[in-house]
């Protein structure tokens, strides 16, 4: 953050390790799929001495995309720490995956973060979707930098892009956002491409070329001068308007000098307090080459910018019960608290669990308890346990190096927590402590599976079980109606990680197939029927007649059953007998197998035999009677339906209400939800969204979202009942 020339010395072999809050800085990389930011996060690796001189690790893999899954997609999947040391000071980089569909991920790094470090290529622009990630940490105050990457590329331009983060992030204080350093360009290659060879400091007036492959410094030219004045200036008044000395702004625009040291003073705080947002360049070492343009200079604002864990509030907390408690404070000798921000298995090790702890200090082999998060919708149980957890480590790529302990404030992976998962709260024994969740969204949409085979089957709940452990933002679902298994998904990436991790780390191999909605049938109108079961064939026979009335109720009625038989035409112990067969029908379906609803069957008359009739005789004949009926009049069909509401930019709006349209949907209104954004409330037909997760991500180009609920099951159009009658006859 000083801008001078910085070296460090090599941590490579060993963990970086912290004895105090003061010495540890947690930082979020966030950033739109393909935008660098595990490049980035090696290339500070690689400057920090935390890998070697090829940006590996010892045992020659990625230290950032390590698992099978994300050399295979060739992207981040998965919520990665990598811890570095800089001067002393341990700075943990948390690395998301851009993709949409991991958004769990970006939450759970977001929890675990102090700071975050938005990530925008050069070349590609500002993604819709990044723009929210930063509403997001505007609204929790979190300090924000941003760094260009992609400079190398043809189309790149440092500062159209200051320019539009500016636009995109500074809103009404574009000052806000202003970059402290500017790219010096070398000689235009053959294309016309003018390579970056270095930064001009815009405070210190100083260059730092990286041409050699290694950061040196230099006074500028005097041809280099010129260029950086008016961002200089601008800079400069930028950071004196965020400063807490009234009075620097009148020395400034009487002429007076104001000193680096005031100045840069003035940026750190104002950084840490996320009222100013400096934008940076990088881009990473050339073959051979130690540092990568920029990553000193990020690495000084990472120590020098951005605030400690005990500057940044911690989560509210409460007995498991509820019951009131105390705000946390980051004191290493305070009552424990932790949380367990990301849960993963381990092929050698197991159960992995990546944990930031907030209060106290949390050590090997000591029993701590477990409270869980409240997630049960979700397949994720509740917990009240106690725990006795294995060593902490630090992850290195696929290797993890012990760690004697972690401080409050520090982030480290606990390993042999069996019953923990992602969101539960680690806490002393004798003060079991709740945090309060962060926001997690729904899953929205549905897959459903089968096992393969009969051994998969054998294989399924177990695996289903580890998987969701590890997800929060995954939903798993045993639905009674459709007899289905159904996980519930960010999006069709975040079904086939899933899936492929069934296959590679559970060894569960599943097929999917057609998701089913819940249908149910009812009457069109009233309708008679009589039920007769007679049979004789040697010794006692059965004899059981029924007549009843059916008449269609509203709509949640369910199924009603009155008795009005006069004269003991049925014997008073078989009417419940009746009504059984009648229920068990209902729930086998008439027309197409669904569930029969919202009907009031009377039961009128009937006959029985002293000797032949029985409890199963008038079941069967009840279950006659309601099919008979049944023929009398039409069955329709009814859907569910859905209320939704979905989030959209103002410019998306006519998109998204022609949409539903398309979806046989019902507009209920719009309304405005803060600036540029509205609120569509619609009710559809749950057969025409189950895929609506996919299509208003490309509908809005990221920047959509949506709520849905179930509303109500009403009646099908006669066109698409009768086709969902011959789908059902066909595979029945």
């Amino acid at each position: 953050m000083s801008e001078k020339s910085s070296t460090n010395p090599g941590a490579a072999g060993r963990a970086p390790a912290a004895d105090r809050p003061q010495a540890v800085r947690n930082v979020v990389l966030v950033g739109h799929s393909g935008s660098g930011k595990t490049t980035l996060v090696e290339a500070l690796a690689l400057a920090s001495g935390a890998v070697n001189r090829a940006g590996r690790v010892e045992d020659g893999g990625s230290l950032s995309d390590y698992d099978e899954i994300e050399h295979r997609q060739q992207r981040s999947v998965q919520l990665s720490l990598v811890p570095v040391d800089w001067g002393g000071i341990k700075i943990n980089l948390l690395d998301t995956p851009g993709y949409a569909d991991f958004v769990g991920e970006l939450r759970a790094g977001l929890r675990a973060a102090d700071a975050a470090l938005f990530v925008v290529s050069a070349s590609d622009g500002v993604a819709g979707a990044t723009r929210m990630v930063w509403d997001e940490c505007a609204a929790v105050g979190m300090p924000r930098a941003l760094v260009v990457t992609h400079l190398e590329a043809a189309r790149a331009d440092f500062d159209e892009m200051t320019r539009r983060c500016a636009l995109t992030f500074g809103g009404e204080d574009q000052d806000a956002v202003l970059p402290l350093y500017l790219p010096l360009y070398g000689t235009p290659g053959a294309d016309g491409h003018a390579p970056v060879n270095g930064l001009i400091g815009l405070l210190s007036q100083r260059v730092f070329d990286y041409s050699s492959g290694e950061r040196t410094e230099r006074a500028p030219t005097g041809e280099e001068l010129p260029l950086i004045e008016a961002a200089r200036n601008r800079l400069i008044e930028g950071i004196i308007a965020e400063s807490e000395d009234e009075s620097l702004m009148d020395r400034y625009l009487a002429g007076e000098e104001i000193d680096i040291k005031t100045l840069t003073g003035d940026l750190e705080t104002a950084v840490a307090r996320g009222s100013f947002h400096p934008v940076l360049a990088a881009a990473p070492a050339a073959a051979g080459a130690r540092q990568g343009l920029g990553t000193v200079e990020l690495l000084e604002l990472i120590t020098g910018g951005f605030p400690t864990p005990a500057e940044r509030e911690a989560p509210a907390v409460t007995g498991p019960d509820g019951s009131p408690r105390a705000g946390l404070s980051c004191d290493p000798d305070g009552p424990l608290a932790a949380e367990v921000v990301k849960t993963s298995s381990d092929p050698y090790v197991g159960r992995l669990s990546l944990v930031r702890v907030f209060s106290g200090t949390l050590r090997p082999d000591e029993t701590v308890h477990v409270s869980g998060h409240g997630l049960t919708d979700r397949g994720h149980e509740d917990h009240d346990v106690e725990e006795r957890i294995g060593a902490l480590s630090a992850p290195f790529g696929k290797q993890q190096r012990p760690l004697p302990q972690a401080i409050a404030g520090d982030l480290a992976c606990v390993a042999k927590l069996t019953r923990a998962e992602t969101g539960d709260t680690l806490s002393g024994r004798n003060d079991p402590l709740l945090m309060e969740p962060w926001a997690m969204p729904d899953p929205l949409l549905p897959v459903a599976i089968r096992a393969h085979s009969k051994a998969d089957e054998d294989k399924l709940s177990q695996g289903l079980a580890r998987l969701v452990a590890e997800d929060p933002t995954m939903r798993l679902e045993h639905n009674q109606d459709t007899r289905q298994v159904v996980l519930w998904c960010m999006g069709e990436a975040h079904a086939d990680v899933a899936l492929e991790r069934l296959r590679s780390r559970y060894g569960v191999q599943v097929d999917t197939v057609e998701h089913k909605v819940a249908l149910r049938e009812t009457f069109g109108g009233p309708a008679a029927g009589r039920g007769r079961h007679v049979k004789q064939s040697g010794g006692h026979g059965q004899f059981a007649i029924c007549e009843i009335e059916v008449e269609p109720l509203p709509g949640g009625s369910g199924i009603q059953f009155a008795d009005k038989v006069v004269g003991g035409a049925v014997p008073r112990q078989f009417i419940p007998s009746v009504e059984k067969g009648v229920r068990a029908q209902a729930a086998r379906g008439i027309a197409a197998g669904y569930p029969l609803v919202d009907l009031r069957v009377t039961l009128l008359d009937g006959k029985a035999h002293s000797v032949d009739s029985s409890d199963a005789a008038f079941q069967t004949a009840g279950a006659l009677a309601l099919r008979e009926a049944a023929a009398q009049t039409t069955i329709d069909l009814l859907e569910p339906v859905a209320e939704v509401r979905v989030l959209v930019p103002d410019e998306y709006v006519g998109p998204v209400l022609s949409d539903l349209s398309g979806r046989r949907g019902r507009v209920v209104g719009t309304e405005q939800s803060g600036a540029g954004r509205t609120l569509v409330r619609a009710e559809v037909p749950e057969l025409e969204i189950g895929r609506y997760a996919v299509d208003l991500r490309s509908l809005s180009h990221g920047t959509g979202r949506f709520a849905r609920g179930y509303l109500r099951h009403e009646p099908m159009p006669g066109q698409l009942a009768a086709r969902m009658r011959q789908q059902a006859v066909v595979g029945a």
